[in-house]
């Protein structure tokens, strides 16, 4: 039956009407949009049995109660972190023995499925105050304004990929609720780290970091790879230099780097990683890195800068017009 048992008897009994006036299946799928074999059964059925109905199945009772049905849809949806194992457990507390996979197909019906949590920088009212102010402030802005932004960062690539996440039950188009988000931190972990800068107009320069980066070492990378780079992206008069609010990129010797450089620096709210393209770019850029499979760290450079140099400039203007 199928298919065939969701539709209205309204419905089937149009199709036997047709069908009646001799019109075959194949009419009759394109009459009512359904596929040939789906008219075909319920033609059967009305044959057999005289009639459009479907017979009620006898089977097996159900384990999980309404009661508890709705009791695990109530609480996954106040922890989305519970975990099937946990509803057993609250189950067996009730004399109901099932297995997991019971379980998931009864949250399936409600549509929540498991899912891996998105991270997310852990934001504060302040921090959520000043993106919002950013938004508002830059809403309008036209693709000229944006095209002659150079967008930088750093990032740590670790060797053998990265760690597993976690799972939260949720329904579609909920990913970014702050409850099924996982709260991270800034560089957590990995092999080497880099410096680069992109703008519409494709990848900039990428530059392994030596060690741990202060403020000297920042504004030396700065004084040999950005000019480079506006050059090369052909960059227009009056580029705009993006960085985050990293205490190296905001000290002072910094600030006065900047300035006798005549930078023109766009404002960047706290916490903001995930509002830079760039982590797009580098999300690309480890997935290329680590299906090469890299073996040690001086191959993993090296393949770094190969698949860099391979990420094309429509990738990045996706990423801007989001």
């Amino acid at each position: 039956m199928g298919a065939s048992k969701h539709l209205s008897n309204d419905l089937k009994t149009k199709i036997i009407q047709h069908h009646g006036l001799g019109e075959g299946y194949k009419k009759l799928s394109q009459r009512f949009k359904l596929s040939v074999s789906t008219v075909r059964n319920i033609v059967r059925n009305w044959k057999t049995t005289g009639t459009v109905l479907v017979k009620a199945r006898s089977g097996r009772p159900r384990k999980i109660s309404e009661r508890q049905r709705r009791r695990m849809v109530r609480t996954v949806t106040v922890n989305p972190q519970t975990s099937s194992k946990d509803l057993q457990h609250q189950l067996a507390a009730d004399g109901v023995t099932v297995h997991r996979s019971t379980i998931q197909r009864t949250l399936h019906k409600e549509m929540l499925y498991g899912r891996v949590m998105r991270k997310k920088p852990f934001l504060c009212t302040r921090h959520k105050r000043g993106r919002l102010r950013y938004a508002k402030a830059h809403l309008d802005k036209p693709a000229s304004f944006w095209n002659k932004v150079l967008w930088t960062d750093e990032t740590k690539i670790e060797l053998f990929g990265h760690n597993q996440g976690r799972y939260a039950w949720r329904k579609k188009n909920t990913a970014f609720q702050e409850k099924h988000l996982l709260p991270t931190v800034k560089f957590g972990g990995g092999s080497i780290m880099l410096w680069g800068c992109v703008s519409s107009a494709g990848t900039g320069n990428l530059v392994k970091v030596e060690g741990r980066m202060d403020s000297s070492q920042y504004q030396q990378i700065l004084e040999n790879n950005v000019q480079e780079s506006v050059t090369k992206l052909k960059l227009r008069r009056g580029w705009i230099f993006q960085q985050d609010n990293d205490p190296k990129h905001c000290s002072k010797s910094t600030k006065a780097f900047m300035q006798r450089n005549k930078y023109n620096i766009l404002e960047w709210p706290s916490q903001s990683p995930d509002l830079n393209i760039i982590e797009n770019v580098w999300c690309a850029l480890k997935r290329a890195v680590h299906a090469r499979k890299p073996s040690n760290l001086t191959e993993l450079e090296m393949i770094c800068r190969e698949e860099w140099s391979k990420i094309p400039p429509t990738r990045i203007q996706t990423l801007r017009s989001r």
